[in-house]
């Protein structure tokens, strides 16, 4: 175990603190440099290789692992949320991280996250990219709904946001002038903001169908729910889906109900949210908690899609009900009458309906997303 060199670095944006195990006379050897893969390259050369560097995730992403990998030198990402520290340790400088770091590498007791490609990098950003541009959206929708609220403005439809309901929001006016100024500036917000989010899904479903994922991304798009957009986040953000099992991907989502038992007492709690820029977890993928399914079947990446009758009883509605959130009962989601998404048509029995199916002909190209 102790035939490589241990380096933990502390990475930060100006300034990296390394720290150097030396395994033959256990010295350790401490330096502080500036934020450059090439000088941090230089000083790890100085030891006798084989030289094994260990720094935590954080906002400095992947660049440094990236570049010493190109360098030969084997270098790992910690999962910052793994890493060891004694609940009485209140002391905590750049020296000590990287001891820390080099410490528990030493031992083998890192949690390695996993270093994507640039490429797939840029895949990431922009399926965050489009969770951002949703999320601002309806914000923006939030503020122009608030504003009616609080003045005792009521739509009188249930479903808002459609062409009609833009229609009645400009017809909406105030009597203050800074008040319709305001509002008419949130409304104004909003509309950008849609159409932003428009331009990002249509450049979403242009990537997603040629890029190292789009074997995934239309083998995703199979499960009734799953869209381009849904399918793109959850390959680029997943990556290799081979490094999860059914035990431990809901870790990863952030699935999993947070825990504090001792002796007869169990308490469970919520699910713990980790960031989704963490390694932590994904949250911008985590499936939503509704508690209804989506409607139907993903559009798929290719727009090449036939009807087929669906007996009654068969098809993923039997089986995507039993995983129905918030803890409602099977019986109370088959029941419900909102969640019935599919209709009987023409001579078909009750409770049958139909279901996209790809339509497997080899000599159509694969269509618009």
């Amino acid at each position: 175990m102790y035939q490589h060199t241990f380096v933990g670095l502390d990475v930060h944006a100006a300034s990296v603190v390394g720290c150097a195990l030396i395994p033959e006379t256990g010295e350790m050897v401490q330096e502080k440099m500036d934020s450059d893969p090439a000088v941090v390259l230089e000083w790890i050369r100085r030891f006798e290789p084989p030289v094994k560097a260990v720094y935590e995730s954080g906002p400095t992403g992947y660049v440094l692992a990236r570049y010493l990998r190109e360098a030969d030198v084997d270098c790992v990402v910690a999962a910052a949320s793994k890493l060891l520290r004694a609940p009485g340790d209140k002391v905590k400088t750049d020296r000590r991280d990287a001891r820390i770091l080099t410490e528990m590498l030493a031992l083998g007791q890192v949690t390695e996250v996993r270093v994507p490609t640039r490429a797939q990098e840029d895949l990431r950003d922009l399926s965050r990219l489009r969770a951002r541009a949703a999320k601002n959206l309806a914000h923006a929708r939030q503020h122009v709904n608030a504003v009616l609220l609080r003045h005792g403005i009521r739509y009188p439809k249930e479903t808002k946001w459609t062409q009609e309901h833009r229609v009645w929001l400009h017809r909406q006016h105030f009597e203050s002038p800074v008040l319709q100024f305001t509002y008419e500036a949130d409304v104004e917000q909003a509309e950008l903001l849609a159409e932003h989010l428009k331009r990002i899904d249509h450049r979403v479903a242009e990537v997603a169908r040629d890029c190292e994922y789009t074997p995934v991304i239309e083998a995703l798009m199979c499960l009734r729910g799953i869209q381009v957009t849904t399918g793109f986040g959850l390959a680029v953000e997943i990556g290799d889906w081979t490094r999860f099992t059914g035990a431990n991907i809901g870790s990863y989502l952030g699935l999993v109900p947070s825990e504090q038992s001792s002796g007869q007492a169990r308490h469970q709690g919520r699910s713990r949210r980790p960031a989704a820029s963490t390694p932590a977890g994904c949250s911008s993928r985590r499936p939503g908690c509704t508690g209804a399914p989506t409607p139907g079947p993903g559009s798929g990446c290719c727009g090449n899609w036939k009807w087929s009758a669906r007996p009654p009883g068969s098809g993923p509605w039997k089986a995507t009900t039993a995983s129905i959130a918030n803890g409602k009962s099977l019986m109370l989601a088959r029941n419900a009458p909102s969640r019935r998404t599919l209709q009987s048509r023409g001579n078909l029995p009750a409770g049958a309906g139909l279901w996209l199916r790809p339509c497997n002909n080899p000599s159509m190209g694969r269509g618009n997303a």
